[in-house]
């Protein structure tokens, strides 16, 4: 059994099992996407930085919104498509693990993330002559740094957990990266503790973020009605609009995948919204929030004009 242990195995993604011609052409949509997640994401995180008006608690939030989401693409993407291209799709043991514990890193980061971007609005809407004071710069670094530990943390003890196990069945893990529960399901051992530990996380990550997003939202509403004039309701709701949309995308495919009871048909669908979860999300917050908010469109005219002289 010795040599069966996790430390000496090789894994195999299966991946999408399609035709070769499909797989090419998705390789090029793919490739796609994940450039313009980049290029996206990281003009984004420019504009933050270059432009002082910008220098606010929400776009420093949106600033680790667009890190996370390079970051998050380029932790499977890359593999995901070599994978495409060849026929030898095994992964040692060691990337396979590491591509684990930064998927899990990044995707509660951004999840705590969302929810201080939803504490920053309702701080904002709800009490906005105690806004600089509330949300003051110490404030903002200290959620952010906490999200980020956190994260880790949750992430470290799934790994620590899931390093434990023997991997003596099939090698083939059927996904399209080292997803965690995929993963499970390869150990020979009792994964009952690490399940708990995943349902446990998913209810702290998920379900009580999304509880607190909804309250804040609640308050926000309220505040929003309360305003006499249309215009002013506009653009109330405007700062806050964007940000619903990435919410919604975001926990709606996080709950389905680790909240929604596992059944026999479950790969097939958890394939299609990881790929959403790491293709399509990435792409959609930036053009959420850029096409959405004025200063974001601003800044970059801004932007193109200095560089035009």
């Amino acid at each position: 059994m010795g040599e069966n242990r996790s430390w000496a195995t090789e894994f195999v993604l299966l991946g999408l099992q399609l035709s070769p011609e499909t797989e090419v052409l998705l390789f090029w949509v793919f490739s796609l996407l994940y450039t313009f997640n980049l290029l996206a994401n990281g003009l984004i995180f420019v504009l933050i930085c270059l432009d002082q008006r910008l220098h606010t608690p929400m776009y420093f939030f949106l600033s680790h919104l667009a890190i996370i989401d390079m970051s998050f693409a380029s932790n499977n993407v890359p593999n995901m498509l070599a994978n495409l291209m060849t026929q030898n799709r095994a992964i040692s043991f060691v990337p396979c693990i590491m591509q684990t514990f930064w998927y899990l890193v990044l995707a509660d980061t951004e999840c705590l993330i969302l929810v201080a971007m939803s504490y920053d609005r309702y701080v904002a809407i709800c009490h906005p002559l105690q806004y600089t004071v509330i949300m003051s710069w110490t404030v903002c670094t200290v959620l952010a740094t906490m999200c980020w530990t956190c994260a880790f943390v949750l992430a470290l003890i799934h790994v620590l957990l899931l390093l434990r196990l023997p991997f003596c069945r099939s090698r083939e893990v059927n996904h399209i990266f080292c997803e965690l529960l995929s993963v499970l399901k390869l150990a020979c051992a009792d994964t009952w503790l690490n399940k708990m530990v995943v349902f446990a996380a998913s209810i702290l990550v998920l379900l009580g973020p999304l509880c607190l997003v909804l309250v804040s939202y609640m308050h926000i509403l309220r505040a929003i009605l309360k305003i006499k004039s249309v215009e002013g309701r506009k653009k109330a709701f405007s700062t806050c609009s964007s940000h619903l949309c990435v919410v919604g995308l975001f926990f709606g495919i996080s709950m389905v995948v680790y909240i929604v009871p596992d059944s026999g048909q479950q790969g097939d669908k958890n394939k299609i919204l990881s790929l959403l979860y790491t293709l399509f999300n990435p792409v959609l917050n930036p053009l959420i929030y850029s096409l959405r908010n004025a200063l974001v469109k601003d800044a970059f005219r801004r932007m193109l004009q200095v560089r035009s002289r």
